[in-house]
């Protein structure tokens, strides 16, 4: 009977873990130097996880070297999983812009190079309609 309960338990748990992942969205924006984006998310409630990486260009999973010779068309940039039930998509695009210079075409700040340029990756539609309605 104990045995009973507990794989109840444990099924229960698993279905209920595999619901709240579900539930999750992603983001990705280029901002600069992607370590200086991630404080930024990382404060936000609703915002699960911030993975700095590398988006664009034409070679995949490119080394340090490679993307900081400005040469290989690759964004530093943040990919954000959130709860969109806790945090919009919307309230993300802020916090972007907040933290970016959309005037300067030679970097972020006092990092230059094209992989210090800022940008959205869009995910789907409603992404996409987000972001340009928002840089204007």
């Amino acid at each position: 009977m104990v045995m009973f309960f507990r794989a109840i338990f444990i099924l229960a748990f698993i279905v209920q873990s595999s619901l709240a992942f579900a539930a999750t969205e992603k983001a990705i924006f280029a901002g600069g130097c992607f370590w200086c984006m991630e404080p930024p998310y990382d404060k936000l409630e609703g915002v699960i996880t911030t993975v700095s990486g590398y988006i664009g260009g034409s070679k995949a999973n490119p080394t340090y070297r490679e993307v900081s010779s400005g040469n290989s068309g690759h964004f530093e940039a943040v990919e954000i999983t959130y709860d969109p039930e806790k945090i919009s998509y919307d309230q993300l695009l802020e916090t972007f812009w907040v933290n970016i210079d959309p005037l300067n075409s030679k970097g972020q700040f006092c990092d230059r190079g094209s992989q210090y340029l800022s940008a959205i990756f869009f995910l789907n539609e409603a992404q996409e309609k987000a972001a340009r309605a928002t840089k204007q």
